[in-house]
């Protein structure tokens, strides 16, 4: 009983992490695709199970030399066995290959976890990666972790260090950077605009809409404050100030819009101008479904013509 205590005790123990002093020999950047496909995988996971679950997956990129692009990544089967989580190398073959369908120039290039912190259970399925790949990276997301100012997102390599006399593997932590391409910033720029709760989406129009009805209610606010300062002026209240009244009565001689007249005229001409738009957009899609319908009926008609005449010529 005491051995099995103490060989717990050495295993939660082990040294997982090289001295400070070990350099990293690679350059990494890092597109968010990849982090928010790792927070899509704990997420989606956590609400199937009900309560938070280490995941698993593969990253794949490019290498050139000593610089790594880590572009995308795809989720890993695994299965428990004695507490020792393995690693299904016929799941990663067959998705191996479907990606090198689709992405014939990308190469595997580590593995991915969630956790707060390299353990010996992650230099154990570092042992199963390098069977794949000689030198892997492993890039770990701490849910609920960080803080404001970096992401809680941890890159590792491995390297082969003399630990009391045996050779064990030991991570070493890497610096990346963010990397992005056009189709990403558009995705990211997307899930940004997702209102956390039951909200909707907002779109670019509702956004517009929104800063032009803060911008108008801060405009009306102040004039009304010009508005209860002149009145104050006309009883008396305030000692009057000719440069203030003189800036007053440029600013509202620059407002012509505002009065009812020349307002309602632009805003019924900018209304009906709008709803013609609209109007012309859903003929246009009317006349284009018909056109689909008619050119669909055509050809059938022409087969079933066709039809009566063939068996004319037979019977």
């Amino acid at each position: 009983m005491d051995v099995e205590m103490k060989d717990a005790d050495e295993v939660s123990t082990e040294k997982v992490m090289a001295d400070s002093g070990v350099a990293a020999t690679v350059v990494v950047s890092l597109h968010p695709l990849v982090i928010m496909n790792i927070s899509e995988h704990w997420t989606r996971t956590k609400a199937q199970e009900g309560t938070p679950k280490q995941v698993y997956g593969a990253l794949i990129g490019k290498q050139n030399g000593r610089d790594i692009e880590i572009m995308n990544s795809f989720e890993l089967d695994y299965s428990t066995i004695d507490g020792q989580v393995v690693i299904d190398r016929e799941y990663y073959n067959q998705k191996e290959e479907q990606f090198k369908q689709v992405f014939s120039d990308m190469d595997f290039l580590g593995w991915y976890s969630t956790g707060d912190g390299p353990t010996a259970a992650e230099i154990s399925i570092h042992r199963q990666i390098t069977e794949i790949n000689e030198s892997p990276l492993f890039l770990q997301l701490s849910p609920g972790g960080g803080n404001y100012t970096e992401l809680p997102l941890y890159l590792y390599e491995s390297v082969i260090d003399m630990v009391e006399g045996q050779a064990r593997i030991l991570f070493v932590k890497l610096p990346y950077t963010l990397s992005t391409e056009e189709a990403e910033r558009i995705g990211l720029d997307h899930v940004a605009r997702i209102v956390s709760g039951n909200e909707s989406t907002s779109s670019k129009t509702a956004d517009q809409l929104s800063a032009q009805h803060s911008a108008i209610k801060m405009l009306a606010g102040r004039v009304k404050l010009i508005l209860e300062y002149v009145k104050a002026v006309e009883k008396g209240e305030l000692p009057m100030n000719h440069e203030v009244m003189r800036q007053i009565r440029a600013l509202t001689h620059r407002l012509p819009v505002l009065e009812p007249e020349r307002f309602q005229a632009d805003f019924f001409t900018q209304s009906n101008d709008v709803a013609l738009m609209t109007l012309l957009g859903t003929v246009m899609k009317s006349a284009n479904s018909l056109n689909q319908f008619v050119n669909k009926f055509n050809v059938v008609y022409q087969r079933q013509g066709l039809g009566r005449r063939m068996r004319g010529l037979f019977f």
